[in-house]
This record gives structure tokens, C-alpha cells and sequence, in this order.
């Protein structure tokens, strides 16, 4: 067991030194362009697998964090002049508050499972027509941001930049999951997933486990808004609070295997790089779609614990094979 474990810490360090060199050994702006945002993609689907991975509650509204940190973000710079480098912390703050409001109205009156996935739901279509209809926002137009590159505005003239800072924001997002998966707070995370009744007759104050999951999801998702506004430049409601990027959050995380530390970045790297392919050598109007579901249902439906279930079953069969 300490061997096996040796061993995917090497493997680990060995991936982030690779991670790291990438943009050394690859000298084509798109094929970095393509992993930021598979690295975006995987820290966006680790903010959801906080809260519907480790502590079970399913939420189809994850997108309402990332708007909200957005515009909080693009308005603290157009309105207030306040840099971006800055300007993540307030998006950060305002996601997590985000998250203990709708956290607070949801777990405060017992709403979980279906009920709490369609209450986040109802809250991030609420908010897209908020800013879709009030000024500071600039309603349907959106809200364009400045060019002006410089690392205190978040701002690369090379690609490469933006990777880094995905990067940077995917290892913390790694690590924020290995310190739940050793943590006291972690393991009532999961026992509330597995059994929330039985959790809090163990002493498990289960209200107060899903306020802190909830608001680190927030925070999480705050600063991910931040991100795609200064490489993005441009943010509108349909951007900040559609549905779309709810679904991209909840289907990496379970093709890569929901609780679990490394699911979402594989599943991440794994969509997105189907969804290349298929994008580029499908010719066919909409088939490279339809190839790309099929393999999503084939995934999700014969691997119900993802991509990693099925790695940590292989490592099973060979440490009991070593052990022989």
C-alpha cells in the first residue's frame, strides 16, 4: 500500500512538472488555447464536486457562483477602477455569500435531492433576468472589459499566461479537495452524502458542514467568473447565468468520477477532448454531437463512478496481484 501510494505521488509531481512545460514544448496557441480551458472546465466542475460530490448535494444552478463572481469582478473594474488582481477577492466574497444566502434559504428549511438541485436552478434563471434588465450590469448588451495586458489586470498577450493562471487555479482547487479527503471536515461531508440522518445522530451538525461546502463552492466559483471575464473580455447575462455551464460543471465531474480528487480534471480532459476530435474530423453537420453523446452516455452510463472508479479498480487488481 505505502508503494502504491509512492507511486501516485510520483506520478502526481511527474504531471505537474509536464504541466508546467507544456507551453515549452507546445508551440501552437490553440492547442494551449484548448488545455486552459480544459483546466478551466476541471477547476469550474471541482467548485461543484464541493457540494455535490463529497457532501451529495446535486445542484443544477452551479453557474449562479460563477456569474456572480463575474459581474462582481467586471463591475468593481469598469465602475470603480479597481484591478482585477483585486477585484477576485471581491468575486470571491460575493460567491460565497451567494452561496450562504441560497445555502442558508435551501438546508435551513430541509431541501435537498431534487428540491435543492431546482431551487439553484430557479436562483441562477432568477439572476439571468436581474441582470438581464438593470443598468450597472449593462442588461442585454453586457458589459465589455478593456484590453489593456498586464498581470495586474489578468491580462496575457500570450496564451500562455492564461494557462498558467489556470493552472495555478486548478493545483488549488486539487488541493482544497486532498485537504477534504483528510479531514475531519471532509468525512462529514461524505457521511452526510452517504446517510444525512445517520450522520447527525453521530453528532454531525449537518446544517453547518453543507453552509461551509456550499460557501467554498461559492468562493470557488466566484473566482472562475473572474478568469473568464479578463480572457474573455466580454460577459452578459446569458453568459454568466446560462444553463450551459451548469451542465459542463456536473458532467465533468461524473465522467471523471464524482467525490474524488482527480475526477474532474479527467473528466474535463476527456469531454473536451472528444468534443475536439469529433469537432474536427466530423464533417457532417451535428454529427460530431451526436458521436459525442453516445460516448457520454457510454460513459456515464457503464462507469457509473467514472473514469477514476475504474483506474482505482485496475490499482486494486494490481496491488492484490503484487501482494500474491
Amino acid at each position: 500500500m505505502k508503494s502504491l501510494k509512492s507511486r501516485n505521488g510520483l506520478l502526481c509531481l511527474a504531471g505537474l512538472v509536464l504541466a508546467l512545460l507544456i507551453p515549452q514544448i507546445i508551440d501552437n496557441n490553440f492547442y494551449i488555447d484548448v488545455l486552459t480551458l480544459v483546466l478551466f472546465s476541471a477547476f469550474l466542475g471541482q467548485s461543484w464536486n464541493i457540494l455535490g460530490g463529497y457532501a451529495g448535494q446535486f445542484s443544477f444552478g452551479g453557474v449562479v457562483f460563477f456569474g456572480t463572481g463575474a459581474y462582481a469582478s467586471s463591475i468593481l473594474f469598469r465602475s470603480f477602477g479597481i484591478d482585477p488582481w483585486i477585484g477576485i477577492f471581491g468575486a470571491i466574497a460575493a460567491g460565497a455569500a451567494m452561496g450562504a444566502f441560497i445555502g442558508f434559504i435551501s438546508f435551513r428549511y430541509g431541501l435537498k435531492g431534487s428540491y435543492f438541485a431546482l431551487i439553484t436552478l430557479a436562483f441562477a434563471e432568477f439572476f439571468r433576468i436581474i441582470a438581464n434588465s438593470v443598468e450597472f450590469t449593462g442588461g442585454g448588451v453586457g458589459i465589455f472589459i478593456d484590453y489593456n495586458p498586464s498581470l495586474t489586470q489578468l491580462q496575457f498577450d500570450n496564451p500562455a499566461g492564461y494557462y498558467y493562471l489556470a493552472l495555478l487555479m486548478t493545483v488549488i482547487s486539487l488541493l482544497i479537495a486532498w485537504w477534504l479527503e483528510r479531514s475531519r471536515f471532509g468525512a462529514s461531508l461524505v457521511a452526510i452524502r452517504e446517510n444525512e440522518e445517520a450522520a447527525e445522530a453521530l453528532g454531525v451538525n449537518a446544517f453547518r458542514c453543507k453552509m461551509y461546502a456550499i460557501c467554498i463552492a461559492g468562493a470557488m466559483g466566484g473566482a472562475a467568473g473572474t478568469f473568464y471575464t479578463q480572457k474573455f473580455l466580454y460577459l452578459d447575462p446569458p453568459i454568466a447565468y446560462g444553463i450551459g455551464t451548469s451542465v459542463e460543471m456536473l458532467l465533468v465531474t461524473i465522467v471523471g468520477g464524482l467525490g474524488t480528487i482527480f475526477g474532474p480534471l479527467v473528466g474535463a480532459f476527456v469531454l473536451h477532448s472528444i468534443n475536439e476530435v469529433a469537432r474536427h474530423y466530423l464533417e457532417a453537420p451535428g454529427l460530431s454531437m451526436i458521436v459525442y453523446g453516445l460516448i457520454l452516455i457510454g460513459i456515464v452510463g457503464f462507469l457509473p463512478n467514472g473514469l477514476i472508479g475504474l483506474f482505482r479498480r485496475r490499482q486494486k487488481k494490481m496491488a492484490g496481484g503484487d501482494d500474491a
